[in-house]
């Protein structure tokens, strides 16, 4: 339990690592609550796929990928510079070291960890396009003045991601669309529908 406990601990430095993103109220995301809603996004979007995806699996996937985040920083994926070049191999160090805390269950999750970052199976190519889909949806739910002139161009770069599978194709089609919307308004943020 000790060894737990540590882990933990160190988990908890992913609630104070800042993204570059920043919520509708004018707030910095923190990677925790990104990762939040990936894990929202996955659940929500499960009863859409049209082949069967290992939903546990997707999600264990997504709660641990930005984990080594608590050791190197968010680097994010317009930046240039020698950290963003040696991005993988700081990070699988970092994710080696959390994980050796837990012994056999920390084999299991940086076992999972590599199998995300190769993007080979289903789960991992779902788990990296909604990833970057809830990146996107977060912009646009930010004031368009947060945006770097890259991240504009970025968003019509997704497909990328989501073209192997017609529900995330769909699920982009609309963000790109509000996204596209925001820019020609060129200001403010969507509010909540619901509330």
């Amino acid at each position: 339990m000790q060894h737990i406990l540590s882990f933990l601990h160190t988990a908890e430095k992913l609630k104070m690592e800042l993204r570059h993103s920043w919520l509708s109220d004018g707030r910095q995301e923190s990677v925790a609550e990104h990762t939040w809603r990936l894990t929202l996004i996955a659940m929500t979007l499960e009863p859409h796929f049209k082949q069967p995806v290992n939903m546990e699996k997707l999600l264990k996937m997504l709660i641990i990928h930005d984990l080594a985040e608590v050791a190197i920083g968010d680097i994010p994926a317009f930046e240039v510079s020698e950290r963003k070049d040696n991005k993988h191999e700081m990070e699988a160090a970092a994710m080696k070291r959390i994980c050796e805390t837990l012994g056999e269950q920390g084999d299991a999750f940086f076992a999972l960890w590599q199998e995300g970052e190769a993007k080979e199976t289903y789960e991992a190519k779902v788990a990296n396009a909604i990833d970057k889909l809830e990146a996107q949806l977060q912009h646009n739910e930010a004031g368009v003045h947060t945006w770097l002139p890259i991240e504009h161009e970025m968003t019509f770069r997704l497909d990328q991601h989501t073209q192997f599978d017609e529900t995330l194709e769909a699920l982009r089609a609309v963000i790109v669309d509000e996204a596209t919307d925001k820019m020609k308004m060129g200001e403010g943020h969507r509010q909540s529908k619901l509330f």
